[in-house]
């Protein structure tokens, strides 16, 4: 039995927590010899923060697939993904790994889909959780992984309050993807 773990919870989940979340999440990597950091990065903010407050860590930001919020549309502007790139940052432009086409279907003609389901059981352990293993899964799927042990950092909408320790696996290996800790995640959510 290990006895050094650190656990946060947050009252609120949301963007007020990503400084915190980070620190925690850069802490318990350095702790655990981790050297990959994968963040969830809309637009990179999260991912600017992470180089700022995350040094040491191949730092990996994962966003939205073209077309996710608009037909055709980037979620990441280019000049931004360009800039995070220069400065040592793999980004990751991706379909998301637990909807995919299947969010389509269901929206077309309804019903229930095996990755919406798993999604929505992540979800009980808030958002930010399915988003760690979601980008986890999309970060390996896109060659941005050495499927070494990562520290995974997602949130609620914005921002990040969510950081777990995964070993990542790619989509068609899900279930050997392991959630080995929670760092922080929202009490409340």
């Amino acid at each position: 039995m290990s006895t050094d773990k650190m656990f946060a919870w947050f009252d609120s989940p949301g963007q007020q927590n990503t400084a915190q979340t980070l620190e925690l999440a850069c802490q318990r990597g350095r702790e655990l010899g981790i050297g990959e950091l994968v963040v969830a990065s809309t637009t990179g903010d999260t991912a600017y923060k992470a180089l700022e407050m995350c040094t040491g860590f191949q730092i990996t930001a994962v966003t939205y697939h073209c077309g996710f919020r608009q037909p055709f549309e980037k979620s990441m502007k280019d000049d931004v993904r360009k800039d995070l790139e220069k400065e040592g940052v793999r980004v990751v432009e991706a379909t998301h790994a637990l909807s995919g086409v299947e969010r389509s279907v269901a929206k077309k003609h309804g019903g229930v889909y095996p990755a919406l389901l798993m999604a929505d059981t992540l979800k009980l352990f808030g958002q930010g959780t399915k988003v760690c293993v979601e980008i986890a899964v999309m970060a390996a799927d896109g060659g941005a992984l050495s499927g070494s042990d990562i520290i995974a950092v997602g949130g609620t909408s914005r921002g990040a309050d969510t950081a777990l320790v995964i070993k990542p696996a790619h989509q068609t290996g899900f279930f050997d993807l392991k959630i080995r800790e929670i760092i922080c995640k929202p009490r409340d959510f």
